[in-house]
């Protein structure tokens, strides 16, 4: 029995369109309500939102009977959470501030066992193996390791060609936010240098092959996004989801 395929990866080698959501309440209830929304992926966040290996673990679990596939953003590309992760079921992972080819190689060799990787042996004590049921997971799981690399910086997007050209990296996200907080427009995205530097950057990617994803925080400029080619689209925040209509509501009423 083979490691369970990878529908994320999958879909992204395919060019299919991906919609998808942060999850950043960091509480398997609240993914659990996401997971039935039809979104096709969320991210699981553990750079920004409060999460840790149980949280995470948790969510991933709560998802894997769903259509929804989990991406975990690692708080940073490093062998021993990423380990933690994979282990835990996580196929498809999130690496942050991935500014050169050197950094996505060292985040791919993580995601996988030896001889291609570094990855430690020891999925029988976790979710992946299916708590050791799935006797050929290690054999097999290499194939369905799926890795999105973030571009949040000048330094990536010189190396952008390069970052992209590193095999088992399948898609690169781009961070508007900190893109622009290193470009000298702090807090504005939406600054035409970022538009047209992000604009650029979406097609390079899809020149190289790869799959273009980007976050919108509104209607408008996620529709942006989208023209400009975006495959990976997330379209929301769980968290400010849930505080805009809480103050939208509480303003309704107040005199």
């Amino acid at each position: 029995m083979p490691a369970v395929l990878n529908r994320f990866k999958s879909a992204l080698a395919e060019g299919r369109p991906l919609i998808g959501c942060w999850a950043g309440f960091a509480d398997a209830y609240a993914t659990e309500i996401l997971g039935t929304a039809g979104f096709d992926w969320l991210v699981l966040d553990g750079e920004h939102a409060p999460n840790t290996i149980h949280t995470l673990s948790a969510q991933i679990g709560i998802l894997h009977n769903t259509s929804t596939a989990p991406i975990v953003r690692v708080p940073i590309a490093e062998d021993w959470i990423i380990k933690q992760v994979l282990d835990a079921g996580a196929q498809t992972l999130l690496a942050p501030m991935i500014d050169t080819a050197e950094q996505a190689a060292r985040v791919v060799r993580a995601m996988r066992y030896p001889p291609e990787g570094v990855r430690g042996s020891g999925a029988a004590l976790g979710r992946a193996s299916g708590f050791g049921a799935v006797p050929d997971y290690i054999a097999t799981a290499n194939d369905q390791m799926c890795l999105v690399v973030q571009i949040e910086s000048r330094a990536a997007l010189d190396n952008l060609e390069a970052i992209c050209a590193v095999p088992g990296v399948d898609a690169a996200f781009i961070g508007p936010s900190d893109l622009a907080n290193d470009m000298g427009h702090r807090g504005n995205a939406n600054h035409p240098e970022i538009h047209a530097a992000m604009q650029d950057a979406l097609a390079r990617i899809r020149a190289a092959g790869k799959a273009p994803g980007i976050l919108g925080l509104d209607p408008e400029t996620t529709q942006t996004y989208r023209d400009w080619g975006a495959q990976m689209l997330g379209v929301g925040i769980d968290v400010l989801l849930f505080a805009n209509a809480a103050r939208t509501l509480a303003a309704s009423w107040k005199p």
